[in-house]
């Protein structure tokens, strides 16, 4: 049976991870929207790195977990946001104001909230991380 949404596979199993205190956590398959949200985990200080590891198929990253994350998962379905929307969309997925982020795609790329408020870019939101 195929995994029908990778992206929340891979969320679910790094949340299962840290909340029995793995250090680390292999996810699969490797995907570039993955591995742009991991990117964005680890801007904001929530892992301490990721590795793309080439298995002669779709890849796997290897990721290194710290103990940060309270919770992480996918947004489904992805919502349409404006600019000016995130706090709406905050208020739903986060616990509290300015802890947390959510990960939006956008026409230039996947980034935390804060950086698309700071350019003032709209786009999906695709998953959260607290």
């Amino acid at each position: 049976m195929a995994d029908n949404d990778p992206l929340s596979n891979a969320l679910s199993g790094v949340n299962n991870a840290e909340s029995v205190g793995h250090l680390s956590h292999t996810v699969q398959p490797a995907s570039n929207v993955i591995g742009s949200v991991l990117e964005v985990f680890y801007d904001r200080g929530y892992i301490d790195g990721f590795e793309f590891v080439d298995d002669g198929k779709s890849g796997n990253f290897e990721v290194e977990l710290k103990g940060a994350i309270n919770k992480c998962g996918a947004v489904k379905p992805r919502y349409e946001t404006g600019a000016d929307e995130y706090e709406k969309w905050e208020k739903r997925y986060l616990p509290a104001r300015d802890y947390g982020t959510l990960i939006v795609s956008t026409s230039h790329g996947v980034m935390s909230h804060y950086d698309a408020r700071e350019e003032g870019l709209g786009g999906q939101v695709i998953a959260y991380v607290y």
